[in-house]
Parts: C-alpha cells; sequence; structure tokens
C-alpha cells in the first residue's frame, strides 16, 4: 500500500481523535479509500470508531453517504414522480422491538404507497429485517432487476444491503467484521439502490433528530420524519413510532422543518407494555407472530404499533391528511386481509426459482389461522 497516503489517512484520524470535524470531501475521500480498500484493516476500523468518538457532522455523514453511493451501490431506475419511499431504523437502539418496520411497509404498500426497502441481517438486533423478510418467504438474494420489478408490480420490494449484488465493493466486508455503531448506520443504510425520495426513519438516539433530517434534506429527500420512540416505564428508546410512550419527531419538506412529540393516545391508540412488542429473538417464533399481526389474529399491541408506524408512512406519503386518519385506514388494511395479499403478491414477485418461499409463506399462513 502506498505509504504517503497511509500516513495522509492517519493524519486525518488524528485530527478526529482531537475531537477536529472533517469536510464533506475530506469525508468522502476517505470512505472512497476505505470501499476500495486502499487502507490497512487497522486504519479503516480507526477511523469508523474515531469519527463516531467524535459525533458526525451533517456534513461528514453526506460525504459518507456519496461515497458508498458513488462506489459501492448498484442502482436501479424507478419512477419517482409520485415518490418512491423507504422506512427503515438505524439500529443501535437500547430496546429490540417486533419487526415493525417491515410490517408497516407491507401494510402501506397495500394503500398505494410504492415501497423500495433496503435491509441487512441482524448486526445489533436479535432478528433484522433481511432476516424476517426471509423467514416468511421473501427471496432476499436475488438480482436487483427481480427487485424493481417487484417494486413496480408488487409496488413493494427489499435490497439486502450486506448482498454484493446491491452493494458489491465493501460494505457486507465491513458490516461482518464490526459488532459496534459506526457512521454506517446512517449513511449506508440511506445507499438505497432505488433512491427513494420520501421517507420515515427511526434513530438511536434523539440527539440524532435534526441530523438525521438534514443529510436526508442534503441527499435528495423531498419530504420525510426522523423518529424516536421511547419507552414510558424504562425510559429507554427505540428507532420507532412507540405504542410504549412518548415519541420525538422531525418532520421535514424541502422548505421547512418542525419537531414535535407524539403520544399513542393523541392517536386513538392504548399505550402498551414494551413486553408486549419485545422482539422474541427466534426466527421461527418472529415470523409467525408477523403474519399473525398482519391477518389481524392476536398479538393487539404489535397490531396497533404496526397501524402507528404504517400510518406514519401513510401520511408522510401523502394518502391521508394527519397521523390518526393514517392509523385507522392502517387498521382497515388489516382488518380487510389486505396487508396479507400485498405480503403473498409480493411474495410471488420477488421469489426464488424453487417457490421455496412461497411455501414457506403459506405454512405460516396455515400456521397463523389455526392459532
Amino acid at each position: 500500500m502506498d505509504t504517503v497516503k497511509i500516513k495522509n489517512f492517519g493524519d486525518k484520524i488524528q485530527r478526529l481523535i482531537e475531537g477536529n470535524n472533517l469536510s464533506r470531501e475530506e469525508t468522502y475521500g476517505m470512505f472512497k479509500e476505505v470501499l476500495l480498500n486502499e487502507q490497512p484493516d487497522l486504519q479503516q476500523g480507526a477511523f469508523l470508531a474515531a469519527l463516531v468518538a467524535k459525533g458526525e457532522t451533517t456534513e461528514e455523514i453526506v460525504g459518507a453517504w456519496s461515497a458508498i453511493d458513488e462506489f459501492d451501490t448498484v442502482h436501479v431506475d424507478l419512477d419517482r414522480r409520485e415518490g418512491v419511499f423507504e422506512n427503515s431504523g438505524t439500529g443501535m437502539d437500547a430496546l429490540k422491538t417486533f419487526n415493525v418496520s417491515s410490517a408497516a411497509a407491507i401494510v402501506a404498500a397495500a394503500c398505494g404507497v410504492k415501497i423500495a426497502r433496503h435491509g441487512a441481517r441482524a448486526i445489533t438486533s436479535l432478528c433484522g429485517t433481511v432476516d424476517i423478510m426471509e423467514a416468511v418467504g421473501i427471496n432476499v438474494e436475488c438480482e436487483l432487476p427481480v427487485v424493481e420489478k417487484s417494486i413496480q408490480e408488487a409496488g413493494i420490494g427489499l435490497f439486502n444491503g450486506m448482498s454484493p449484488k446491491v452493494h458489491p465493493g465493501a460494505l457486507g466486508r465491513i458490516l461482518s467484521q464490526i459488532r459496534f455503531g459506526s457512521t454506517l448506520n446512517i449513511a449506508a443504510s440511506l445507499a438505497n439502490p432505488g433512491r427513494p425520495n420520501l421517507g420515515l426513519r427511526g434513530v438511536y438516539s434523539e440527539k440524532l433528530l435534526d441530523k438525521v433530517a438534514k443529510v436526508m434534506r442534503g441527499i435528495g429527500y423531498e419530504r420525510g420524519m426522523v423518529v424516536y420512540g421511547k419507552d414510558s416505564q424504562s425510559g429507554q428508546g427505540m428507532d420507532e413510532l412507540s405504542i410504549a410512550g412518548e415519541t420525538r419527531v422531525r418532520e421535514f419538506t424541502r422548505e421547512v422543518s418542525q419537531e414535535y412529540a407524539l403520544h399513542p393516545e393523541d392517536l386513538g391508540l392504548k399505550r402498551a407494555p414494551f413486553e408486549q412488542i419485545a422482539r422474541l429473538g427466534e426466527p421461527s417464533q418472529e415470523a409467525l407472530r408477523f403474519i399473525q399481526v398482519l391477518a389481524g389474529k392476536g398479538h393487539q399491541a404489535c397490531i396497533d404499533f404496526t397501524c402507528l408506524n404504517a400510518g406514519a408512512i401513510l401520511y408522510t406519503a401523502g394518502k391521508c391528511a394527519d397521523l390518526k386518519q393514517g392509523v385507522e385506514l392502517s387498521r382497515e388494511t388489516i382488518g380487510s386481509h389486505r396487508a396479507v395479499e400485498k405480503l403473498q403478491q409480493w411474495a410471488k414477485c420477488q421469489k426464488d426459482s424453487g417457490d421455496v418461499g412461497l411455501k414457506r409463506l403459506e405454512s405460516l399462513l396455515v400456521k397463523a389461522s389455526a392459532n
């Protein structure tokens, strides 16, 4: 490796260690070298750790995203004129919940929102977005044109953020080797092949609300909502709108931004103990509960949790006038079985050649009906 390049990279790490910020261009350049594996592993890890320890600026996160988008993301061409939506969390939150973002995405897609999801397997949680969708029948290892076709035909698709088909250069390599939160929790999760322009994003700290909203605006989001939910009993947080306590929200458009608090009762929902929406951990248990929630069969707190988060998607996407209407529309969608039907349609579009996923989904639907 180039010793001069290694020294210059190390000098910038030292600046971060001393608490100094980097420019967008400097951060872009350093992430480019990480993605192209032009630095020793120790320097790459030190850079990620020093950046998050200092606390990333908006400019640094945008610089990181720009490098990932340019050097390590395969893109698809989606029609964004009526909006392409992504909802996801950053991970690293204290409270691990039912995979509500995936359930909410399916409900919203059943209401006509075009959803282009970009997720990963579990790193900081027990069952990530890719894990749960694979468990309920979606082919998460397919080629990108299959996902693109699914988004166009079924209105929803999932890009596997840890697949070399999506990020062929480095993200999979890096994420498989680290077990700490980094700038990648934000920048890499935003590196969606479909380049959505509408979004709902959960964060692991209230301090990130304004910063992440600014990053999203800076990379092309026209309207969005950044949220941090809390459990009123423990005071701990989650990267979702919470049914167990207050949610802090930063809502933005291209022109304006506002921050406010939401409580379940404000939207006609009953507050529930966190234990009723907590992650089970075992993928097979998670998959069955996931199907039961979409079918409206038990797990009332998880259904309310899903309606709350799906309602936020519908409101942000302009499908309803306010969040309360979004919650009500989401409940109607689950009750009319349109959510399960949307999942079935999605599984048929984003499937494997042997229909293994479809058979898995049908088996889960039978089990869900029997319970």
